[in-house]
């Protein structure tokens, strides 16, 4: 293929392929040569023009394929337009004589039809440049014309299209002649051929004028004959013209058109109108026939032309736009309404009729106003609907109010109006539900009387108007959910009120079945307590249904409606009232057959219509019930259910011969009820009713081969039974579209009516499958026939064989025995439900064994197979193959394959052909690959040779459909067939003509399963893959450019699927256009199959799609915007639909950029799908589109937090956007982001508010902490702090529904918290809200609206309560932070500066409400308590319920109760923490609620009655209340729990361990510690996130210390008692001998250690022996752990630091351990580790285990930092050394042997870190090291570190560590030396002043010769100085005079006189003031020695005085600046670093 890449086509290559490979080749070159055109410039495309045309040419007569011949037309065009035009005419020329040839053989058709193309093609790219030569052309086409085929009708129309877009108005004179010869294509008998003519009449309509004018109702008539007899495509194209041509002659009447001339006719809307409404109630016919067949009474216009002219209709104002459609609506609705008046009585003269009716006007009003108009002409609209609903019944008042004669006239008046309301009811209905809550307003104005108009119409004669108006409320409800109790409760009083008025009962009952059906959809519910109004109303109509004999039917079936509605409540509510349903359900039945027999001799027909109304009422009730309550279908309910269904089923069975008796008024009841009986019996398990099957089986029996069915409704019947896939095939109106709504009656043919809600009052409250439109429910004739064919699918597979081989043979038989039409409908019947049978079966995984069974399917199903209708062939090859599947038998089924294979051999039908072909596909769907190669060989070869029947598309779609089955499911088996197949594929595709759509929808199939069985492949270099690939590539651009839509999806899904195997072989910027072109498609199929692949393109590469998007929509720009600026771009086009200011046109060229910011836009379309007509304006974006605008500001915020810093940082982004202009930054619209939140919180619609709500959240929390650099110490988000209170304030007015209360609370609590505002009076504006709520709230779950149900009071009541946790918590944490501001590091220490008001102030705030808000917050835990508590404690709970929850809704309340509890807690825990366990509250006793608390032991005072607790009860009930909450959650964390719980559980437990009295509650329950313990424990090992554990440890921390409080207070106790002075001698307290040693389980020193440990070993590996292999300290590359893994590994080491003082003495010593299990992480290794170095014999203790952890830690991570820092888990580990070692139980007299043994073991573990295992000891920092063993030497008892050898060692280490040449190590050493030399121990201290201090001496001396050069150096000598200064303090007197003298000469060497002082270095400067300031102070204290040196040598003493001289005057100033104090840095740090010496 690659040699097809050329300019001029490559002849040589060319002539060596085969057939098929030369169309490819050609294909292929034309494909190229189109691109490269246009890309060559202009010289190189004249030089070679000659032979490019000559070549181009001579492709003509080699009978090119449709898509090639358009593609050489196409090249042909480009290259006369960009070449030189002189031989165009040769070409024009050309084309003409073949046109004209007189060859009619079909081979030479091709060439023919090419030419035609070609001409069309040249002269719409060249237009006026071919002068006159038109004429000659259009005439030659269309004398062609006259003998054409249909493809050449096709193409020649199509062609003429293109001749006159080319030409423009200079193509007038032929203008009539084509509109002649396309007015006779608009009515051809092939529907391609009407389609191209409706195209060429559309361009003809732009100039031809007279097509408007005067030939316009000429024009209308063609267009309505023309609908006659079409399909879907016909009826899209044609009413495209008509109503473009309408609008055409409306627009044209405005001054300024063309058409204003005055010799046009003008044309008046009204005239308009009046044509298409004569096309809709008269159709085609003209008026005198039609007025013929009306006197005959026969006349009805056929479907197809009305929904032609519906479509039409749409069009027509789809054109005029939605600024038209508001100017004139009131003309306009009342013209559709008046289609279904009584003007015109046939339309509406059967049912039939004027259900189909009034759907099309329905979609009129729909599509049109809903579509078109924005929500503020919506709301005009409304208005205009309700005047229109109380004019028409004024006129019903009028005609019923009459009591003379003409009430019969009436009557039909009354009937005829019915149909006008209901088309008003529901439009109106739809319009409100659309509008959601921005429709409150029109609802509040009196004016218009919305509500009444409606409850009016309730009471209309007709029933479906009143269902209609229950409909139109239930959409009122839906949209305003706080109207929905307030209607219900008008609804009930009407029904209570008017028992006596039969259209009052069911009007009214309909109504409250449908608002009971909108509950489901309003998320806040209603009051649970209408649930026993409604039941008590249903028992009492059905009770008092059988005292009136005129109402008895009427309040029969409202009491059974009214309680079927309430099942949909759900379990909670109908739990309380299923006794009583149940009861009226076994009243309703007769007890025995005995019983029935009686009832049927008693009886008259009325009374048996009752009878059968209320049991079939009742059997519905029931299956709304085990529908709607799967939950409460206990054994126990279904033994309660089963009783009266024997008796129902032998009603069933008595039916006939009820109604022989009766006759025809019980028709309908009988369908009906056996409708309702077959519907609950699909629903119930089939043991229910074993009993009964043989009798169910005869019935369904009877019912699907009824004699008196008429009608073959397979549409409705089949579709579920065949496969998804199949019915594609079938028929487009199977397909989802747009017009699905009244294509559906077509589908359904003639004789069938539509599905309408007065078939079955009973679907009003049942959820539509189609979203939010009416229920449809079919006619109980046809949907009997449903349930029936379901239902035998059931029970034949639960009969025994004989009874089910009866049956089949039975239903055989009565195939056989009717004859013609009638036959076919039991065929589809029988078909029907043999296949559902089938269905059930392999489901069930059963199977089908007698031979006898099988033959019967089998010649059903066959006979099904060679049926003419394709549904009932689709449905009988899906039986064909289940059968197979269910006999399971490799024999059996290779029997059936062989049965097609004959078929098809011998078979020469195209309906045994089609239906055995499919048979084949369907059983390899069913088995896989089946059976052996050679099986699937046959197959392949049979179908490929149907494939090429040309003569018969339908065989040609069907053979191919089923091998793109064979090839999804052989599955890698079809390897070897791939090549054949996709050369078949491709030749077919290059050949099919255009007008079989359906071959290459099949085709296209085939190509992608074809693709996926390649997969990854697809991306291989091979030759053989690579052509492969290029023929895919190849198919796909032939199907893209197949006019219709359905292949060009094929071709989408083609192209995605490749895109995912070989995404580099796709050209994105080809496909990512297509598919922006094709987003507006009027298809939806076309549209969904561009949004999947959309969304597969932009999860891999959003960025490249996003940009040939924009490329796309602005080709015009050269410039392409960088990434970056898109951020405003998408601010503005979310501000602007916010805004609702945005013109549509301005955003349609952003939309398709949707793909910006990775994944955000995937569904932006939103804004596109609806207005693909660019001419209207974009009206105010309804309220879905805003929300939508506001969630993407919310996404585009997350997705800049994970871009660049400098979104959030309004300095830097400031900064950036001044070096590069096209910068952008988030924070720079800070003001946009505010203003939308604002717009959106403020919004009428609830949806909106919420969506602000979070918007303004988001934006509060990512820009709280942002600085404004202007103004230091404030933040950014200050200055908008009046937008905010301003957005918030609505949300907290009454009328507000309390879902957006809660959202606002959450939002007033996160700006409280955010510190955004310091000040208080500002602060104040927020607060208020908050304490208007809680106020509101106080009164508990008694004073809230009784709008929505129970628990959205509880959701708002614990939204508030939430709120003020959060403020309280901030708020005692800035009080806690201001008290000690060296915490605050993180706060700016302006805000630290300004908060001194602040953080007291809050509190403060927050304090006036503390009594209410800690009594309010105790309740709720213990509401929340209860609630968690497991089922089998439900027995326990109160009965009313807790303080704010209801007992019967606390299922709904739980989950507000799960997303509130955990701040409540820590709030709680805080407060009681304040009170400190001591006092009570001092607002405790003084403030009483006005709700009464609930009587439990949390809330003490005058409420609690009898008992009163003591305050110690009380605090220990609460203490255990927060501590049970907490364990019970940590103990079994769902994944689900948030970290937000969590966290906030783990801060209340450790404000609760802050206060002693918790502590002591621990510390003395040994038990209650080590449960804590473990769960804690479970916490840390479940839960990564490092806040977490380190929350965990800090209450491990706490029980430690109370552990450790108890002891002290048990030693402190005893001692008290003891009286005695001795402490040796006491008893021993802590875990050791008396408690059993260190028991697993038992301990809390062992549970602890098992934490740490586990902490530990997470962070530091190898501290675990059985990790680091052999036993044994391993010196190796210590390592710097991260901030958190440090944070936590120091908060371990305090912990275990803090454990001995929990132990007993003689534990720590050498007492016995417990075998440890494997709960200690390793700690047998450990335990045998420590036994090795602590030298300790057999029984090991506590001590060797924190010993080896804390070394290890300090070994591990020992790292080297700069300027001598050590890390800080060395610090921790220095500290908590320093801990163990100052333990009081190192120096008891019990443990003191051991101890000290065990320490020295630890010392030798530090000093062996330093000695060489391998060559890695010098990675360890030596300072960490020596600090170790100095904190040794100074905190342990003399004996331990003063034996010889480990002195010399520790000695060593000293001298070595002297040698280092580091600056900073020798620095860190003299200051370690300092502490040393300074102990007060001497024989401590002694050695190493002999060992060391004469080496410090040398150092010194020598430093003094060479005189220090840097800073370093300085310090090392003043160090120096320092160590011999504390030398001369701590030598004895004698010695002391020696040190001094050698010290002086030192510090004087240093001084400098006048002259040196003034030009030395700095450094020099320093060390000068630093030795004359120390000289000035050993001067004084050692005066002789001093006096005798200076006299001694005068040169000391000469240099002494010049300094001193000099030195005079700035030593004043100097001395307090000098270095040695100038360093606080330093000296701090020092500080800080030695501290735990």
């Amino acid at each position: 293929m690659e040699l097809a890449h050329s300019l001029l086509l490559n002849e040589e290559a060319y002539n060596q392929l085969g057939e098929v490979q030369k169309a490819e080749f050609i294909f292929e070159w034309l494909r190229y040569l189109e691109k490269l055109l246009l890309a060559t410039s202009r010289n190189d495309v004249r030089e070679t023009q000659k032979t490019l045309v000559e070549q181009l040419l001579s492709l003509l007569n080699s009978s090119p394929g449709p898509p090639t011949r358009k593609l050489l037309a196409k090249n042909l065009a480009i290259l006369y337009s960009i070449g030189d035009t002189f031989s165009v005419y040769e070409a024009i020329d050309k084309c003409n004589d073949l046109i004209r040839s007189k060859d009619d053989s079909p081979s030479y058709l091709p060439t023919k039809l090419a030419a035609v193309v070609c001409l069309g093609s040249l002269y719409k790219k060249l237009g006026r440049i071919l002068g006159n030569t038109f004429t000659d052309t259009v005439g030659n086409i269309l004398k062609a014309m006259k003998s054409a085929e249909s493809q050449g009708r096709y193409e020649i129309m199509l062609s003429l299209q293109n001749i006159l877009s080319g030409l423009g108005a200079a193509a007038a004179p032929c203008h009539r002649d084509v509109y002649k010869a396309a007015r006779s294509c608009l009515t051809d008998r092939s529907m391609a051929v009407r389609c191209a003519a409706a195209k060429c009449l559309l361009e003809l309509q732009n100039e031809a004028i007279f097509m408007w004018s005067t030939d316009l109702d000429s024009v209308a008539t063609l267009c309505f004959k023309s609908f006659e007899g079409s399909n879907y495509d016909v009826r899209i194209s044609v009413s495209k013209l008509l109503g473009t041509i309408l609008a055409k002659a409306i627009i044209s009447q405005h001054p300024g058109t063309a058409a204003s001339r005055q010799s046009i006719r003008r044309v008046s809307l009204e005239e308009v109108l009046e044509l298409l409404g004569t096309g809709f109630l008269r159709g085609s016919s003209g008026f005198l026939r039609a007025s013929g067949d009306m006197l005959k009474g026969t006349s009805s216009v056929s479907r197809d032309v009305r929904v032609g002219v519906t479509q039409a209709y749409v069009v027509f104002v789809s054109t005029l736009g939605g600024a038209w459609l508001e100017k004139n609506f009131a003309a306009f609705f009342s013209h559709i309404l008046s289609l279904v008046s009584q003007s015109h009585p046939k339309a509406t003269q059967t049912q039939i009729d004027a259900v189909c009716c009034r759907r099309c006007v329905s979609f009129i009003l729909r599509t049109t106003i809903g579509g078109l108009l924005g929500e503020k002409a919506q709301l005009a609209a409304v208005k205009d609907i309700c005047q229109a609903i109380w004019k028409l019944k004024k006129v019903m008042d009028a005609v019923m109010s009459d009591g003379n004669l003409e009430t019969r006239l009436g009557s039909t008046d009354v009937a005829a109006s019915q149909h006008m309301l209901v088309c008003a009811l529901q439009e109106l209905g739809n319009l409100i539900h659309n509008l959601g809550t921005t429709a409150a307003p029109l609802l509040q104005d009196s004016s218009t009387g919305l509500l009444d108009s409606i409850l009016s119409v309730i009471l209309h004669p007709s029933i479906s108007v009143r269902l209609a108006a229950a409909w139109c409320l239930h959409c009122i409800a839906v949209a305003l959910p706080s109207y929905l109790t307030p209607l219900l409760d008008r609804c009930l009083e009407r029904l209570t009120g008017h028992k006596s008025s039969p259209e009052a009962v069911t009007g009214f009952s309909f109504a409250v079945a449908a608002l009971l059906g909108a509950v489901k959809h309003c998320p806040l519910g209603i009051p649970h307590g209408k649930g026993k109004i409604i039941m008590t109303l249903a028992e009492d109509l059905l009770c008092s249904a059988a005292q009136n004999s005129r109402l008895s039917a009427q309040r029969t079936q409202a009491g059974w409606l009214l309680i079927s509605a309430l099942m949909t409540l759900g379990p909670a509510v109908v739990s309380h009232h299923l006794a009583r349903v149940l009861l009226l359900w076994k009243c309703v039945f007769p007890a025995s057959p005995k019983d029935l027999e009686t009832e049927k001799s008693r009886g008259d027909s009325f009374t048996w219509q009752v009878t059968l109304e209320g049991r079939a009422g009742a059997l519905c009730a029931i299956k709304s019930f085990v529908s709607h309550c799967g939950d409460l279908l206990t054994e126990e309910v279904i033994q309660r259910l089963l009783p009266p269904l024997p008796c129902a089923v032998d009603l069933l069975t008595q039916l006939s011969s009820i109604l022989k008796i009766y006759g025809s008024p019980l028709k309908t009841p009988s369908v009906v009820y056996r409708q309702r009986l077959y519907e609950l019996l699909i629903l119930l398990p089939p043991e229910t009713y074993e009993g009964n099957l043989c009798a169910i089986l005869k019935e369904l029996a009877a019912d699907l081969t009824a004699p008196d069915i008429q009608v073959a409704a397979s549409t409705f019947l089949l579709p579920p039974l065949c496969h998804q896939d199949d019915l594609l095939m079938l028929s487009p109106l199977l397909q989802e579209t747009d017009h699905r709504f009244i294509e559906e009656q077509l589908l359904l043919g003639n004789g069938v009516a539509c599905g309408s809600l007065e078939y079955d009052p009973y679907s009003i409250y049942e959820k539509d499958v189609e979203g939010d439109s009416v229920p449809k429910p079919l006619p109980p004739a046809l949907s009997v026939i449903s349930s029936a064919s379901r239902l035998f699918g059931v029970v034949c597979a639960h009969v025994g064989e004989t009874q089910r081989l009866l049956i089949l043979e039975q239903l055989l038989d009565r195939i056989k025995h009717t004859k013609g039409a009638r036959q076919q409908v039991v065929q589809l019947h029988v078909v029907s439900s043999v296949s559902s049978f089938l269905k059930y079966v392999a489901g069930s995984k059963g199977c089908l064994s007698p031979e006898e069974m099988k033959r019967f399917a089998l010649t059903l199903v066959t006979g099904a197979l060679e049926c003419p209708n394709p549904l009932l062939r689709c449905a009988a090859a899906e039986s064909w193959a289940r059968l197979a599947q269910v006999v399971d038998d490799g024999a059996f089924t290779a029997g059936l394959a062989q049965v097609s294979f004959d078929k098809l051999k011998s078979a020469r039908d195209v309906v045994t052909r089609t239906g055995h072909s499919l048979a084949l596909g369907s059983l390899h769907r069913y088995l896989g690959g089946i059976s052996s190669s050679q099986h699937l060989n046959s197959c392949i070869g049979i179908l490929y040779t149907l494939a090429q029947d040309s003569t018969s598309p339908d065989v040609q779609t069907w053979a191919l459909h089923s091998l793109s089955l064979i090839i999804d499911f052989a599955g890698p088996l079809y390897y070897v067939h791939v090549e054949p197949t996709l050369s078949l594929i491709i030749m077919l595709l290059l050949n099919v003509p255009p007008t079989h759509a359906e071959v290459h929808q099949s085709l296209g199939r085939c190509l992608n399963a074809l693709i996926t069985t390649l997969g990854p492949e697809l991306q291989g270099n091979s030759t053989s893959i690579s052509t492969l690939r290029t023929s895919c590539l190849l198919g796909c651009a032939v199907m893209q450019d197949n006019p219709d839509c359905l292949v060009q999806a094929q071709a989408i899904s083609c192209l995605q699927q490749l895109h995912m195997f070989a995404p580099r072989h796709v050209n994105l910027s080809s496909l990512v256009s297509c598919l922006c072109v094709n987003l507006c498609s009027p298809y939806l199929l076309l549209r969904r199959a561009v949004l999947a692949c959309l969304r597969q393109l932009v999860q891999r590469e959003a960025a490249e799609v996003s940009e040939h998007a924009v490329m796309f929509a602005k080709d015009s720009r050269e410039e392409l915007t960088p990434a970056v600026e898109k951020l405003s771009l998408w601010l503005k086009l979310c501000k602007d639909v916010l805004a609702a200011s945005a013109d549509f046109t301005a955003v349609t060229c952003v939309d398709t950029m949707q793909e910006e910011e990775g994944d955000k836009g995937d569904d932006a379309s939103v804004l596109t799908t609806r207005h693909d007509e660019k001419s209207h304006p974009f009206t105010n974006p309804r309220w879905a589109t805003r929300v939508f605008a506001a969630e993407c500001v919310c996404r585009i915020i997350n997705q800049c937090e994970n871009a660049n810093s400098a979104h959030f940082d309004i300095a830097l982004a400031q900064e950036m956007k001044k070096r590069d202009s096209r910068n952008d930054f988030l924070v720079l619209h800070l003001a946009d982001l505010i203003r939308m939140a604002f717009m959106a919180a403020t919004d009428h619609s609830d949806q909106l508010r919420l969506s602000g709500l979070e918007m303004l959240l988001v934006v509060i929390r990512r820009f709280a902490t942002v600085p404004e650099p202007e103004f230091p110490g404030h933040v950014i988000l200050e200055q908008y702090q009046a937008n905010v209170g301003a957005a918030l304030r609505p949300a907290f007015t009454s009328e507000t529904p309390p879902d957006v209360t809660a959202k606002a609370c959450q939002v007033c609590s996160a700006w409280i918290a955010s510190g955004v505002v310091s000040d208080l009076n500002d602060l104040r504006r927020v607060h208020q809200l908050l304490v208007s709520s809680l106020t509101k709230i106080q009164a508990g779950k008694e004073a809230l609206s009784h709008l929505y149900n129970e628990s959205a009071s509880t959701m708002e009541i614990l939204a508030v309560l939430k709120a003020w946790a959060e403020v309280y918590i901030i708020a005692v944490q800035r009080h806690k932070n201001h008290r000690q501001p060296l915490k605050t590091t993180t706060c700016l220490e302006d805000s630290i500066r300004n908060g001194s008001c602040s953080s007291d102030g809050l509190l403060d705030l927050v304090y006036a409400d503390l009594g209410t808000l800690s009594r309010l917050w105790l309740a709720a835990l213990q509401d929340f308590a209860l609630l968690t508590l497991p089922s089998e404690f439900a027995s326990q709970l109160p009965a009313e319920g807790g303080a704010f929850y209801t007992a019967e809704t606390s299922e709904n309340a739980k989950l507000h109760y799960y997303n509130s509890w955990a701040l409540i807690l820590h709030a709680t825990a805080l407060w009681l923490t304040s009170t400190g366990f001591v006092v009570a509250d001092p607002d405790e006793g003084a403030s009483n609620l006005s709700r009464p608390v609930t009587p439990t032991s949390m809330c003490q005072g005058s409420s609690s009655g009898a008992t009163i607790k003591s305050p110690e009860d009380v605090y220990t009930d609460r203490f255990h209340l927060i501590l049970g909450i907490s364990v019970e959650f940590l103990c079994s964390l769902r994944s689900d729990a948030t970290m937000e719980s969590i966290t906030a559980c783990l801060h209340a437990l450790q404000a609760l361990l802050d206060v002693p009295w918790p502590r002591s509650k621990i510390g003395s329950d040994q038990d209650l510690g080590i449960e804590l313990l473990n769960v804690l424990h479970r916490v840390i090992l479940t839960r990564e996130s490092p806040s977490i554990q380190l929350a965990s440890l800090e209450v491990v921390r706490q029980i430690i210390c109370a552990a450790q409080e108890h002891v002290k207070e048990k030693r402190r106790s005893a001692e008290v008692d003891d009286g005695a002075a001795e402490k040796e001698t006491l008893p021993e307290f802590g875990e050791g001998k008396d408690t059993g040693g260190l028991v697993p389980g038992k301990s809390l020193v062992f549970a602890t250690l098992e934490l740490c440990v586990c902490i530990l070993v997470r962070q530091l590996p190898e501290l675990n022996p059985k990790l680091t292999g052999s036993p044994g300290v391993k010196a190796r590359k210590p390592q710097m752990l991260s901030e958190d893994g440090s944070r936590l590994v120091s908060a371990a080491l305090v912990i275990l630091s803090e454990l001995p003082a929990v132990c007993s003495p003689e534990e720590m010593g050498s007492c016995c351990v417990a075998q440890a299990g494997p709960e200690l992480l390793a700690s047998s290794d450990l335990l045998s580790l420590i036994s090795e170095s602590a030298g300790t014999t057999g029984s090991i203790s506590i001590l060797p285990t924190i010993l080896y952890l804390t070394i290890g830690v300090l070994r591990e991570t020992a790292v080297k930092l700069p300027g001598g820092q050590l890390s800080s888990t060395v610090a921790a580990s220095l500290q908590a050394l320093k801990g163990i070692l100052s333990s009081p139980m190192a120096r008891a007299e019990k443990s003191h042997t051991a101890w000290t043994d065990l320490l020295r073991s630890a010392l030798t573990t530090i000093l062996d870190c330093w000695d060489p295992v391998d060559e890695t000891h010098q990675e360890l920092d030596e300072v960490s090291l020596l600090t170790a063993i100095t904190v040794f030497i100074l905190s342990t008892s003399p004996e331990v570190t003063t034996i010889p050898c480990l002195q010399k060692r520790c000695i060593d280490k000293f001298k070595a560590t002297l040698e280092i040449k580091d600056p900073v190590v020798q620095i860190k050493t003299y200051q370690l030396l300092h502490s040393i030399f300074q102990y007060p121990n001497p024989a401590v201290s002694y050695p190493y002043i002999y060992s060391l201090a004469s080496c410090i001496m040398e150092k010194l001396q020598e430093i003094d010769k060479r005189k220090p050069e840097n800073t370093a150096e300085l310090q090392i000598f003043q160090e120096g100085i320092k160590v011999l200064e504390t030398l001369v303090t701590v030598a004895e007197e004698h010695h002391r005079s020696p040190l001094v003298a050698c010290l002086l000469p030192i510090l004087i060497s240093f001084l400098l006189d006048e002259n040196a002082l003034g030009s030395a270095t700095s450094i020099m400067r320093n060390l000068h003031d630093f030795a004359l300031q120390n000289l000035m102070q050993i001067g004084p204290q050692y005066s002789s020695v001093f006096k005798s040196l200076v006299a001694s040598s005068p040169a000391l003493k000469a240099r002494l005085e010049a300094a001193i001289k000099g030195n005079q005057e700035s030593v004043k100033v100097k001395i307090p600046t000098s270095k040695y104090t100038k360093s606080p840095g330093k000296n701090s740090s020092i500080q800080l670093k030695t501290s735990f010496l």
